[in-house]
C-alpha cells in the first residue's frame, strides 16, 4: 500500500485506509510508502487504535547493475525491532550514499555484508528482478536470482503474485507459481493499493501528472497504474485468487510473522557530560546557583528581595530534577554559552521558557521572570509531563556554526535536522489541478483568487464555497470549475513535497539510526529524519529549537558599527529600557526592522496606544495575535482613559493592573484561577492549555472546578 507519503503517487490518507481496513474486519495491515517510512507512526498510532495489527514495511528500489534508470522493486517488511533497525540503517544509506534520480535505491551487496535478520521480503511480482527475467522469458535467470534471495533471506523470501489489471499478469502469475513449485519457494498474494475507493483512479491519476509534469490528457504519457488498485475487501482478494488458496494463506502467515512493537512517549536525552562521580541533578543545581550570584552582581537588587530569587531557584531545580529533565537544561545551556562566547548572537529568549529562574540563571534566557511575573509552570508543569522546550534565536550568520559545535560534540550520526511534509492548500491545488486538466492558466487564477486567504487559518476548498458566494455561484454555473473543484477536493491536503522544519534539531543518545531513518533531499547535504517534529517526539528522541533570526544578525551589525564610531564599551544589554524618545520613535509608528513590529496592523497599533514604558511594549506583542486581537479596542480605550477600567471582582485590581484591566497575559489565566478559584500552578496551567486548544470536553471539567 501506498499512502499519500509515497509523495510521487498513493492518495491513500492514513486514516482512511485504517478505517476501511477496521470495517472490513481485517486483522492487519502493511503500510510500504516509496523508499520511505515518513508515516510509519501516524499508521502505527492510528492502526493500533482501531484494533488493527500494523506492519511496517518499505517498497524499496534496488539498484539495477546493468541499466541503473529501470531498477527493480522488491517489499521489505519488519518482523522484529532488529528488522526494524536494520531497515532504518539501509534506508539511510540509500538515501544518503546511493540516489538516482531522487530515488533511494538498495544495492544487493548490502543484504550479504550485514544480515537480513528481522526482515522478510516479498519478489515484487512483475516489477521485481525475478519477474522481470520471468517476463522476457528468461526462467534460468529468474531462478538463479530467486535462489540467491532465498539465500540472502532463509525462510524469509516470498514470491509475489498479484492480479491488479495490467497486461500479460496471468502470463506472469502461471511462470512465478511454476517457479515456486520448482524451488519449493512460498508464494504470497498481495494487492498493490494506490487509493481507497474504486472511483478515486482519476484522482490518483491527477496526483502522478503533477509530480511528473504530464496533462491528464496526454495520450503519450507513461500509464503506470490501473482502475483495479483500490483497497480491495478480503471477500474480492478471495475471489480473485480461489485458484490459489496457498498464496492467500501466506499473506495471513506473514501477518503473523510481523511482530514490531514501538515504543511511544519516553523522551531519551543524550548523556550530557559532568565532572566525575557528579549526578546530572547536583550538577545542575551547583551551576543554577553560581549563575544567580552572577545574575545578583548585575540586578542591584536590595538585599531584602534576594531570598525570593532563592527560593523560586531551590523550587524550580527541585522540580527539573523530580522530571528527570537536568540533562535538557544542560544541554541547552551548553551550546549556548557556547554561541554567546564564540561570536554568535542570541536572542533574549521567547515563549515559556522565560519563565524559568533556572534558565535565566545558567544563561539560556535573559529576563529576569521574577521581575516580570513570568511563571515556571507555564513552562514546567509537574502536573502535566511532556518535555520542556525552548524556543532560542540564533542569529542567521551563525546558527550552522552552533549546529556544528553540537555535530561535533555530541557525534555526526546522532545529530540531524526534521522533515516538514508540505500539503496541497485550497489555492495551490486549484492551480495544480487545473494545470493537469489543461484548463487556461488565466482561468485557473481567477478561480484561485476567489478563495479567500486569511494568515494563520486553514482554508479549506468547502469553507471557501461557504465564505465566497460567487466560487459557489461559478460552480453550479460553469462545468469546468465544477471539475476543477471535485478534482481539487481528492487532492486537498494530501503530502505535497518533504521539507525541512526551520529550527528543529535532533540530538539523539547514539545513532540516530537506532531510532529511525534518515533523509536526504537530492542534491543537498542537508540529513534530516524521516518523521516529522511531532512523531519524533512520539519515539522519544528530542528536538532543540535552533532557529535563524536575521533581526538579531542586524542587530549585531549596528552594535558593531557604534562599537567602530568610538563608543568602545557600547553594548545592547546596558541600553536602559526607561529612554523616552525610544518610546516616541515606537509611538510614530517607525518600527521597521524592529522583531514582531513591522507589519502593518502592528505600526497602526502603536500610533493608537502609543508605549510609554517597557511593559507597553510587551502588552502589544502579546495581543496583536488571533485570539486577543479582539480585546484591542477595549485596551486602547482603557488606556486611553477613555472606558472605565472595571474589575468583576477587587483580587483581581493586582493581577490585571499592568494591562489595564484586559487579561492580555496566559499568566494572568493562571494567576487569576489560583487568587480566585483557589488552584494550583500547576493546576492552572492545565487550564490555561485547555482554553488556548479550545477543548470543550475539558473546560466543562474546569467549570465544575
Amino acid at each position: 500500500m501506498h499512502s499519500e507519503y509515497s509523495v510521487t503517487d498513493g492518495l491513500v490518507r492514513i486514516d482512511d485506509a485504517v478505517k476501511t481496513a477496521k470495517a472490513d474486519g481485517m486483522p492487519a495491515l502493511a503500510l510500504t510508502d516509496a523508499g520511505n517510512v515518513f508515516g510509519m507512526i501516524k499508521f502505527y498510532t492510528a492502526a493500533r487504535a482501531a484494533g488493527v495489527k500494523p506492519i511496517i514495511g518499505v517498497d524499496c528500489w534496488i539498484q539495477n547493475d546493468s541499466d541503473r534508470e529501470k531498477p527493480y522493486r522488491a517489499l521489505l517488511l519488519c518482523s522484529s525491532r532488529a528488522g526494524y533497525l536494520r531497515l532504518c540503517e539501509l534506508l539511510s544509506r540509500a538515501w544518503l550514499t546511493n540516489q538516482h534520480r531522487a530515488r533511494a535505491e538498495f544495492a544487493l551487496d548490502w543484504f550479504r555484508e550485514r544480515g537480513t535478520e528481522g526482515l522478510i521480503v516479498l519478489s515484487g511480482f512483475a516489477a521485481g528482478d525475478v519477474g522481470h527475467a520471468l517476463a522476457g522469458g528468461n526462467a534460468a535467470a529468474a531462478e538463479k536470482l530467486a535462489a540467491a534471495w532465498a539465500k540472502l533471506f532463509p525462510g524469509r523470501y516470498y514470491l509475489e503474485v498479484q492480479r491488479a489489471g495490467a497486461p500479460n499478469t496471468e502470463k506472469l502469475v502461471g511462470a512465478t507459481l511454476a517457479l515456486a513449485a520448482k524451488l519449493k519457494l512460498p508464494v504470497v498474494a498481495t494487492h498493490p493499493v494506490q487509493f481507497t475507493e474504486r472511483d478515486d483512479f482519476k484522482g490518483h491519476e491527477a496526483r502522478v501528472c503533477i509530480s511528473q509534469g504530464y496533462v491528464l490528457g496526454d495520450q503519450r504519457r507513461p500509464k503506470l497504474f490501473t482502475q483495479e488498485q483500490y483497497f480491495k475487501t478480503q471477500e474480492e482478494m478471495a475471489l480473485l485468487f480461489a485458484d490459489v488458496p496457498q498464496a492467500l494463506e501466506n499473506a495471513v502467515e506473514i501477518a503473523r510473522r510481523c511482530n514490531l512493537e514501538i515504543e511511544l512517549g519516553k523522551s531519551r536525552l543524550p548523556a550530557f557530560p559532568t565532572p566525575k562521580g557528579v549526578t546530572l541533578d547536583a550538577f545542575l543545581a551547583k551551576e543554577a546557583e553560581a549563575g544567580l550570584i552572577r545574575r545578583f552582581e548585575k540586578l542591584s537588587l536590595e538585599e531584602k528581595d534576594k531570598p525570593r530569587y532563592r527560593d523560586r531557584l531551590a523550587f524550580e531545580i527541585k522540580t527539573i530534577a523530580q522530571m528527570g529533565y537536568a540533562g535538557y537544561f544542560l544541554i541547552v545551556a551548553d551550546f549556548i554559552n557556547w554561541a554567546k562566547s564564540n561570536g554568535v548572537p542570541v536572542g533574549p529568549g521567547r515563549g515559556s521558557g522565560a519563565g524559568s529562574l533556572v534558565a535565566y540563571s545558567l544563561g539560556i534566557t535573559d529576563l529576569d521572570p521574577i521581575r516580570y511575573d513570568l511563571l515556571f509552570e507555564r513552562f514546567l508543569n509537574p502536573e502535566r509531563v511532556s518535555m520542556p522546550d525552548f524556543d532560542i534565536d540564533f542569529c542567521q550568520d551563525g546558527r550552522d556554526r552552533v549546529i556544528d559545535y553540537v555535530r561535533n560534540k555530541y557525534g555526526a550520526d546522532s545529530v540531524s535536522q526534521i522533515a516538514t511534509f508540505g500539503t496541497m492548500a485550497a489555492r495551490a491545488v486549484v492551480r495544480d489541478a487545473g494545470r493537469v486538466l489543461d484548463l487556461g492558466y488565466n482561468f485557473c487564477d481567477q478561480i484561485a483568487k476567489l478563495i479567500p486567504f486569511q494568515p494563520g487559518k486553514l482554508i479549506t476548498l468547502a469553507d471557501a464555497r461557504e465564505m465566497e458566494p460567487l466560487l459557489a455561484e461559478r460552480e453550479q454555473k460553469e462545468d469546468e470549475v465544477r471539475d476543477l473543484l471535485e478534482l481539487g477536493e481528492k487532492l486537498e491536503g494530501l503530502t505535497r513535497n518533504v521539507g525541512m522544519h526551520a529550527g528543529g534539531v535532533l540530538i539523539a543518545p547514539g545513532k540516530l539510526t537506532d531510532f529511525c531513518p534518515l533523509y536526504a533531499a537530492e542534491g543537498t547535504t542537508h540529513v534530516i529524519s524521516q518523521l516529522d517534529k511531532d512523531d519524533v517526539e512520539k519515539i522519544g528522541l528530542v528536538k532543540f529549537d535552533f532557529l535563524g533570526l536575521t533581526t538579531l544578525t542586524v542587530l549585531d551589525w549596528a552594535e558593531r558599527y557604534v562599537r567602530e564610531m568610538g563608543e568602545k564599551d557600547f553594548s545592547i544589554e546596558a541600553l536602559p529600557l526607561d529612554d523616552k524618545l525610544t518610546y516616541a520613535v515606537l509611538a510614530s509608528g517607525n518600527a521597521t526592522g524592529v522583531f514582531q513590529f513591522e507589519s502593518r496592523g502592528m505600526r497602526d497599533l502603536l500610533k493608537q496606544a502609543p508605549p510609554a514604558r517597557f511593559e507597553d511594549v510587551i502588552a502589544l506583542v502579546a495581543l496583536y495575535r488571533p485570539g486577543p486581537m479582539e480585546l484591542i479596542p477595549d485596551y486602547v480605550a482603557c488606556k486611553q482613559g477613555k472606558k472605565r477600567i472595571d474589575y468583576v471582582d477587587p483580587r483581581l485590581e493586582t493581577i490585571l493592573s499592568p494591562t489595564y484591566g484586559i487579561m492580555v497575559y496566559q499568566e494572568q489565566v493562571m494567576q487569576i484561577a489560583q487568587v480566585i478559584g483557589g488552584y494550583s500552578l500547576g493546576a492552572a496551567d492545565l487550564l490555561r492549555r485547555a482554553m488556548g486548544k479550545k477543548l470543550p470536553e475539558e473546560m466543562a471539567k474546569q467549570r465544575d472546578i
